[in-house]
């Protein structure tokens, strides 16, 4: 498994405008470019951490020919919020004890 850590410094009053554009484009992602999906953090007043997971690294680098038009336009609105976007970390898994869903 292969994972990317992202960091987001988002632009003052924008910080929804992120999350709605940032959580549509993973789900068309996660739906056509065969990624394990992502989770976004909220990190201090406009800086977010995302983590996504891919089955390779050769998938990751490779996303984005199947993705359909609309993914383009979501693409755009969540990198105009944003002052920075910045890829922190590409990382192989070696040891994965993280659970789908916390038992309750």
């Amino acid at each position: 498994m292969f994972s990317v850590i992202y960091s987001f410094e988002v632009k003052q009053g924008l910080n929804e405008e992120l999350i709605f554009t940032w959580t549509e484009l993973t789900k068309l992602i996660y739906k056509y470019e065969g990624s394990l999906g992502s989770r976004l953090h909220h990190a201090s007043e406009n800086k977010y951490i995302a983590y996504a997971q891919w089955p390779s690294r050769d998938k990751w680098e490779n996303f984005g020919s199947k993705l359909p038009p609309e993914a383009e336009a979501f693409s755009k609105r969540m990198k105009a919020c944003c002052k920075h976007i910045n890829t922190f970390y590409e990382l192989t898994t070696v040891v994965d004890l993280l659970r789908d869903k916390p038992q309750l």
